[in-house]
């Protein structure tokens, strides 16, 4: 048998030493002393020096000992481990949140950003009357007159549906459905609601034509996107 010491056994449960201690002392010839001698005498004592009756209670003892500070320190372990997770998921909730608030004052600035460029589109619009009217116009000055009224970055896309709609004529009519004008409004006398002189005057067909765009698509791009999907708009 392995010479264990009893000082375990001493911590563990001090009646059990005290015990073992009076037995020791008992065999070595010595008087039984006071508690704090039998203690002592005990902790100095091997597993050897025990009577077999009671190695078993002092293994017993110290097996206790041992697994009571292996429980501590697996609690104390599992404590730190859940700190640090709820410390994870503390910070993981904070970058969520910031995240959200970041796309959301994004999302904000871009319908901020698209207002503008939808008033600067009607502001523009609203211009039609400063042309000057005249008896015909070429595509060219009907396509100038365009890019005066029309946002930088919206004329391509206008320009696109006229190409393919009426090819810069302000005269196109379709002689089947009735479609009139540079933006082949269906009819064409809705456009007199830019102006009374919408047949003759490309500068008014813009006007209603851009005022269109803006109001069912938010802009001549978005009108441009959707006739690429369908082939009219």
């Amino acid at each position: 048998m392995s010479r264990i010491s009893v000082r375990g056994f001493a911590v563990a449960s001090a009646t059990a030493v005290t015990t073992v201690g009076a037995v020791v002392g008992v065999a070595s010839g010595q008087e039984q002393g006071s508690v704090a001698h039998t203690e002592a005498a005990a902790a100095d004592a091997t597993i050897a020096d025990v009577p077999a009756g009671l190695q078993a209670q002092v293994q017993t003892a110290s097996l206790t000992q041992q697994a009571d500070e292996a429980s501590t320190q697996a609690d104390a372990a599992a404590l730190k481990s859940a700190q640090e997770s709820a410390r994870k998921a503390a910070a993981q909730d904070a970058q969520d949140k910031k995240d959200a608030a970041d796309k959301k004052a994004k999302a904000e600035k871009d319908a901020k950003e698209r207002e503008k460029e939808k008033e600067a589109s009607r502001s523009a619009a609203r211009d039609a009357s400063t042309f000057t009217a005249k008896a015909s116009y070429s595509i060219a000055e009907t396509q100038a007159i365009a890019r005066q009224m029309l946002p930088a970055d919206q004329f391509q896309c206008f320009s696109n549906i006229v190409d393919h709609e009426s090819g810069w004529n302000y005269r196109a009519t379709n002689a089947s459905s009735g479609a009139y004008g540079l933006v082949q409004a269906l009819p064409g006398t809705k456009m007199a609601s830019a102006g009374s002189d919408w047949r003759t005057n490309p500068a008014t067909q813009i006007k209603w034509g851009l005022n269109y765009m803006n109001s069912r698509y938010d802009s001549p791009c978005g009108a441009w996107g959707f006739w690429q999907n369908n082939h009219w708009y």
